[in-house]
């Protein structure tokens, strides 16, 4: 892959990130006070690429993931619960609903995409490929 080609996903990939932050700003999710984004890492090797998301405290039924038109998203909810007699004095977890969506690269099978839940880790590994098969839904392991 040329460097000018690897420039322009990285620009694509910073537009992208930049277009869901404004939208975010400007149609809030329900609580905002409450709702979070999952940090996650993007890392590439000469096989594969793989999404790592941090979703501590959900179990794997609470998580569903889509595929679209090469677009990958991530979407589930993280509740808070108290005792009807509790109330919270500090909260910094947050809580609420979540949509992480991913555009992928052409070269990537997303047929043979493996998602794995572990740890409050979701790690969904989708190898390269030079022939493209799509695929619309992800089992999670």
């Amino acid at each position: 892959m040329s460097e000018f080609t690897i420039d322009i996903e990285k620009q694509l990939t910073r537009l992208g990130k930049d277009i869901q932050d404004f939208v975010e700003r400007i149609v809030p999710l329900e609580d905002k006070g409450h709702d979070f984004t999952p940090s996650c890492d993007i890392i590439e090797s000469d096989e594969t690429f793989v999404i790592k998301l941090d979703l501590p405290g959900l179990s794997k039924k609470e998580i569903n993931i889509a595929l679209k038109e090469h677009v990958l998203t991530v979407k589930g909810e993280r509740a808070g619960k108290l005792a009807e007699d509790e109330t919270y004095r500090r909260q910094e977890r947050a809580t609420g609903v979540f949509s992480r969506s991913f555009a992928l690269p052409e070269n990537v099978n997303t047929a043979e995409t493996e998602a794995r839940f572990s740890n409050g880790v979701l790690s969904v590994t989708m190898p390269k490929t030079d022939v493209p098969v799509d695929a619309t839904s992800i089992p999670i392991k």
